[in-house]
Order: structure tokens, then sequence, then C-alpha cells
């Protein structure tokens, strides 16, 4: 009988990277998304837009990540003020 191994087979990282790797994952999806769009209302879909939205997607995440590095901590203490705390 196998156990059923739910969640990654590596070794996760400690808990203080979070703080770091929450804005990273937020900045690539949200960069990326953003880019999409506001490409595919520049040049539309279809060639054009495979051509440019790699290099939008690019400086996107360039602004992005160090922008959410610092707002990320503001944005928490602003839903702390909104919040109530349990």
């Amino acid at each position: 009988m196998h156990k059923h191994q739910h969640g990654p087979s590596w070794r996760k990282l400690p808990p203080r990277y979070a703080r770091f790797l929450m804005p990273l994952v937020l900045s690539v999806f949200m960069s990326a998304l953003v880019s999409a769009v506001a490409t595919v209302a520049s040049v539309g879909p279809g060639a054009a837009f495979v051509a440019h939205w790699p290099g939008a997607w690019g400086v996107s995440w360039l602004v992005a990540f160090p922008a959410l590095l610092v707002a990320m901590p503001l944005a928490r203490r602003l839903v702390g003020l909104l919040v109530e705390q349990h």
C-alpha cells in the first residue's frame, strides 16, 4: 500500500522568505495579465501581440516586483486598519 503524498516533494523554504516570495509570485502573475491586456488593446491579437507581449511583460515585471516589495507592507497596514483583528 502506498502512502499518498500531498504537497510538494521538495524541501520548502523557511517562513522568512514568504515576504519576498509573495510579491515575486504576485508580480509575475499580475504583470503578465496587465501587460497582456495592454498589449492586446494596443496592437490587437495575433502575430503583433506575440511579438510585443514578452518585452512588455519583462518591463512590467521589472517595475512590478520592486513596487510590490514596497506596496505590500503598506497594503497590509491599511488592511489592518480596516479589518477587525481577532
